[in-house]
């Protein structure tokens, strides 16, 4: 029994989600990066407690969660304070990750799609996965979606948007684009399309994660993604 990665990532305001939302739909195993970014940094854990010694007790919420509004302001307009927030918790998720992959892979799934934001932005993780999917939308219909979506003027958003690679860069490197400039009909016929193109590939070969090695090779396995995805 084999499985294959397939890495899906979108830019700010380009309607990943919407596209995540309708693959959850068709049944197919999603693993979403910023849910698992959320779970690893509440109150009492690791992560958590690294970032207050960091960033201080200001950008705590009343309840004692991360204020993930205060953090991002620090860390757009100051990247060694991303790349410090990126050490810490990047790690940990790559962990959480890690074990989900394995659980689709008992439960006999043939790929799972794992949702990652900056996974062109880092590429060390781009390595081990069969396909990359890019979520894509021209640039002035990003900026709209995204001035309407968070209220913010011109020049903050352009400023949010700038803070990651540009997404004609990002096409160039991934092997599938859904490009969600259009409207939703669209986009749900090249939803469709690739689902049915991962559903009939012959390309089901990743087969590191072997039942007999997965648990003994795990540690060296995350070593590795760390290793990548923070370099």
């Amino acid at each position: 029994s084999t499985m294959i990665l397939v890495g899906l990532s979108g830019g700010i305001a380009s309607g990943k989600s919407t596209v995540v939302a309708a693959l959850r739909e068709l049944g197919c195993a999603v693993i979403d990066a910023d849910v698992i970014a959320r779970q690893v940094v509440q109150p009492h854990s690791k992560a958590h407690q690294q970032i207050l010694q960091h960033f201080g007790t200001e950008i705590l919420l009343e309840n004692g969660e991360i204020n993930r509004e205060a953090l991002g302001s620090i860390i757009f307009s100051q990247p060694e304070k991303r790349r410090l927030l990126n050490s810490i918790t990047h790690p940990e998720i790559l962990k959480e990750m890690l074990k989900q992959v394995l659980k689709y892979f008992v439960l006999g799934y043939r790929y799972v799609i794992l949702d990652i934001p900056l996974l062109f932005e880092t590429r060390g993780l781009t390595r081990f996965m069969k396909y990359t999917v890019l979520v894509y939308c021209d640039p002035p219909t990003q900026l709209a979606r995204l001035m309407k979506r968070s209220g913010l003027g011109v020049a903050e958003a352009e400023a949010r948007i700038s803070s990651q690679l540009p997404l004609e860069e990002k096409r160039r490197w991934a092997t599938h684009v859904i490009d969600n400039s259009g409207d939703w009909e669209s986009t749900r016929r090249q939803v469709l399309q690739l689902h049915t193109r991962l559903e009939d590939s012959l390309d089901f070969l990743w087969a590191r994660l072997a039942v007999g090695t997965a648990v003994a090779g795990l540690g060296g396995l995350v070593f590795l993604l760390i290793r990548h995805f923070i370099s």
